[in-house]
């Protein structure tokens, strides 16, 4: 297979390499915003030692280039401001497209985009990494086994140690869209339902620049599944102990937690409880280092027709609508149904004269 990868900053570099390297790639096409660290990564994945068997590596100028190419498959890891005009582009084009998330920085934009890809019938997968980890399966199977009995409460946490730069946070989308947003995908994955009603609300302790960015550096959420299973979810951007992504799933026979080894940043208050890891995980890349790696694997497989997507745009979007509801919640200071929410960015999709109505 021919890929194109499209952006080559963190993540894309690491989708790069594992491309470039994976048995089913012949041929990886790169290109960047800045076309100078575009050719510094295909360097860095063609030197060095022998490379038996890996795909041959070449950055190319421009997208325009990339596309002109015409690859078999795309996967997108630019700036967020970019995956809705490439999306629509790679599926105007007829090519498999991955990628990461959001589709874009709003809903009204997300909804036009997956307009387009539902228009065109082309393959979408959005990067929603934590349904290919082991432990997230385990917990979805031990669901939908019934081992659990029925399910009452779900937990979730995501905490990164460290905060990110003061200039990352005008282009996040909030810790809401940009953190819990996997949070919320990997409930419904988990269970299956529905997020129905969200309340939520968050605090800043630490840095001004979230506050002054709008955004808030430490968050919580309840919300209410179609079944009447209740899910708090809380997030932060402090979390000095290591990176830490767990999901507690609790039922009336037992209850599962994806997330929770040997690295997991937690020290027992018991005196015979584990004290803290010697090496806790340090960031989203070494923790879900496996869960990455499957799932461009998955992607190539949806790209040669093999399997459809395991992760469409309307997954991506359902996840969005509820990190809008959390926002608009913590405005209001009241719950939020996500239906609401969904009417209103389906109005504000709709071209002018149509709004009008």
């Amino acid at each position: 297979m021919r890929v194109g990868l499209l952006g080559t900053g963190r993540i894309g570099l690491f989708h790069a390499s594992t491309l470039a390297h994976h048995p089913a790639v012949t041929e990886l096409l790169l290109a960047d915003a800045d076309p100078a660290r575009a050719q510094d990564a295909a360097a860095r994945l063609t030197g060095g030692a022998a490379r038996t068997g890996a795909a041959e590596v070449t950055a190319l100028a421009t997208v325009e280039a990339v596309l002109a190419a015409r690859p078999d498959a795309v996967v997108v890891a630019t700036a967020t401001d970019a995956h809705a005009d490439l999306i629509v582009r790679t599926s105007r084009a007829g090519l498999p497209t991955y990628c990461e998330k959001p589709i874009a920085a709003d809903l009204a934009g997300t909804i036009r985009a997956l307009r387009e890809v539902d228009r065109n019938g082309t393959a979408l997968q959005m990067g929603f990494q934590r349904r290919f980890d082991a432990g997230y399966t385990a917990a979805r199977a031990a669901y939908r086994s019934g081992e659990l009995g029925f399910v009452h409460t779900l937990r979730t946490v995501t905490a990164d140690p460290a905060p990110p730069p003061a200039g990352y946070l005008p282009t996040s989308g909030g810790l809401y869209r940009d953190c819990l947003v996997h949070d919320f995908d990997a409930v419904r994955w988990v269970t299956g339902r529905e997020i129905l009603q969200v309340y939520a609300t968050g605090s800043n302790r630490g840095e001004p620049f979230f506050s002054d960015a709008g955004d808030v550096d430490t968050a919580a959420a309840l919300l209410t599944l179609d079944d009447g299973t209740l899910v708090s979810c809380t997030g932060t951007r402090y979390n000095g102990a290591g990176y830490d992504v767990r999901m507690e799933v609790s039922g009336s026979l037992g209850q599962i937690t994806a997330g929770l080894d040997g690295r997991t940043p937690l020290t027992s208050a018991e005196p015979a409880g584990p004290a803290a890891p010697e090496q806790p995980w340090p960031d989203f890349l070494s923790r879900f280092h496996d869960a990455y790696l499957a799932e461009l694997d998955v992607f190539l497989d949806v790209a040669r027709g093999r399997r459809p997507s395991p992760c469409t745009g309307h997954d991506a979007l359902e996840a969005l609508l509820a990190a809008e509801a959390c926002e608009l919640s913590r405005a209001l200071g009241s719950p939020v149904a996500v239906d609401s929410v969904r009417s209103a960015a389906a109005l504000r999709a709709l071209p002018a004269q149509e709004a009008a109505r």
